[in-house]
């Protein structure tokens, strides 16, 4: 089946939604929402800590946060995207408000800001410990009264299209790509429709899902930045996976795994071994504040050193009632396991949490494909640089989207739909043995990622992970052209794609930079482990 929409928008997070309902306001067209599952699932829903904004103007500015932004980037930020991000997240916020959004004040109607590791400023707008599904279900009723755009569930892009599925030959040299829409599996029908578009947009969010363990939920398999490299676009900064230091630590849930937000320590939580001894003194004078890199390299080493399989976190030095209050959520989840917060300390483990990298565009999200945007977590935009600045993430995919929206609402009027596209070849079958082949391979992906493209690497650990990846690309993409596409080998594919990319950038770094830390290249010597 072929359909036409004037807007295609892949990914209904925050980035993707703040997008489609800029649009479709603008009267210029019709819009497609493609969800992967439902509008409710996405990694905006799983944010909890909140969203950054210079807001109390007696003692911030823009300067501050720009600066901090910087600091945490270790210095390769692109400081007009910072700029853009930090100068634009007022008007961001105010977007977010007037669609529904609620974020706590205090009793005198000012918001209730939070500080977290890495600002120098109480500036974290939040929604008490569940900021992201806040955002999520605002804007999802937003995106329900709007008449202009088609939300699709379940529905999976399996590619993009461009020159290359009209037979002609694209390389990553070629300068004038173009993106005509994409291919999209239709889960009723079992079929892949051709959506046409005059516009293309990339909001799938990140990567997660290739690591063991991650905060992300279980979509979280790269695809936008996986369909964007194979159609050749440019991609850039995969190397700089931020790990959260604090995951709750309770075996068996590992997609995703509970996160312990930020905003705990920079409530008063300390970081401290099961002994109930400090540790953090020993790599950074914020402490418990110090960026996520060097909290998360930090704790790494203490539990290689103790052979221990988590730290604690401890705020049972608080206000039991205040804790209880400012973290309901988090409260709740440990009690459940038997952790009483303000009374036991919490384990806590890093795991894979955010990409800093991805589909690079410019200051508009425009793609180096023409008519192909990307917004969110899926892009590189320069604003994060080595290392993402706590509650960043939410703003600037607020702050791009609403640039994406502009200037696609300038030039949509030159585009036109490409109706010499083929439909999608749906020949092959799929059988019970090669199901069983893709649920092990994507074990191996996660295996081999955390244990050699992790926290701390070296050349060895990843010329090994290079390649294991290698062996798997081969051989799903031998299975890929013999079966009827799926999900499940759809996703396999981008999550090798994905580890593909992590691991080349990561070899081609020779030094340690922000997320990116190797032992071949060591910063301290506390790391050399």
């Amino acid at each position: 089946m072929i359909r036409k929409f004037d807007f295609l928008v892949i990914g209904s997070g925050v980035a993707g939604m703040s997008y489609a309902l800029r649009v479709a306001r603008s009267g210029k067209g019709k819009v497609a929402l493609v969800c992967k599952t439902t509008l409710e699932e996405a990694n905006t829903a799983k944010a909890q800590g909140g969203i950054a904004s210079v807001t109390n103007l007696k003692v911030d500015d823009f300067e501050k946060h720009i600066r901090d932004t910087i600091i945490a980037g270790d210095y390769i930020s692109d400081r007009g995207a910072v700029e853009k991000v930090v100068k634009g997240a007022p008007d961001g916020i105010r977007f977010l408000v007037e669609n529904g959004v609620h974020f706590d004040k205090k009793a005198d109607g000012s918001y209730d800001l939070h500080r977290e590791g890495g600002h120098s400023e109480f500036r974290i707008l939040h929604h008490a410990d569940d900021t992201g599904f806040e955002i999520q279900r605002g804007l999802i009723e937003a995106v329900k009264r709007e008449p202009n755009i088609r939300v699709l569930e379940n529905h999976f892009a399996v590619e993009i299209i461009t020159q290359h599925h009209l037979g002609i030959e694209v390389t990553r040299r070629t300068p004038d790509i173009e993106c005509y829409g994409a291919y999209v599996l239709d889960p009723d029908t079992k079929k892949i429709d051709t959506i046409l578009s005059r516009v293309t947009v990339l909001a799938t969010g990140g990567c997660g899902a290739v690591y063991a363990s991650t905060t992300n939920p279980e979509i979280a398999t790269g695809d936008g930045i996986a369909m964007a490299y194979r159609a050749k676009a440019t991609v850039k900064d995969m190397e700089f996976i931020q790990f959260h230091p604090t995951a709750l630590f309770h075996p068996g849930e590992t997609h995703p795994a509970y996160l312990i937000t930020e905003a705990m320590r920079g409530y008063g939580g300390v970081l401290k071994l099961p002994n109930g001894e400090e540790f953090m003194q020993k790599y950074d004078k914020r402490l418990s504040l110090a960026p996520r890199d060097i909290v998360a390299r930090a704790i790494d080493h203490e539990m290689k050193i103790h052979g221990l399989d988590h730290v604690c976190l401890d705020v049972t030095h608080k206000d039991p009632d205040e804790t209880r209050k400012h973290f309901p959520n988090i409260y709740k989840k440990c009690l459940s396991i038997g952790i009483d917060i303000t009374k036991d300390y919490i384990p806590v483990a890093p795991c894979a949490h955010y990409l800093c990298g991805g589909i690079k565009v410019d200051y508009n999200a425009c793609s180096s494909i023409r008519r192909l945007y990307a917004v969110g977590e899926c892009s590189c935009t320069g604003l994060h640089g080595g290392n993402r600045l706590a509650s960043n993430s939410l703003i600037e995919a607020v702050v791009y989207a609403k640039a994406a929206a502009e200037h696609s609402l300038q030039h949509i009027d030159e585009y036109t739909f490409n109706t010499a596209v083929p439909e999608w070849n749906d020949t092959g079958t799929m059988t019970n043995e090669e199901k069983v082949l893709i649920a092990q391979d994507v074990k191996e992906v996660g295996q081999t990622m955390s244990n050699y493209v992790g926290i701390v690497r070296s050349n060895l650990r990843l010329h090994r992970a290079w390649t294991r990846l290698d062996l798997l690309y081969e051989e799903t993409e031998e299975l890929f052209k013999r079966v009827k596409a799926t999900r499940d080998i759809c996703e396999l594919r981008n999550m090798i794609n994905v580890g593909y990319l992590i691991t080349r950038m990561a070899i081609e770094r020779k030094e340690s930079r922000g997320l990116h830390y190797t032992v071949d290249y060591p910063k301290h010597a506390y790391d050399q482990n």
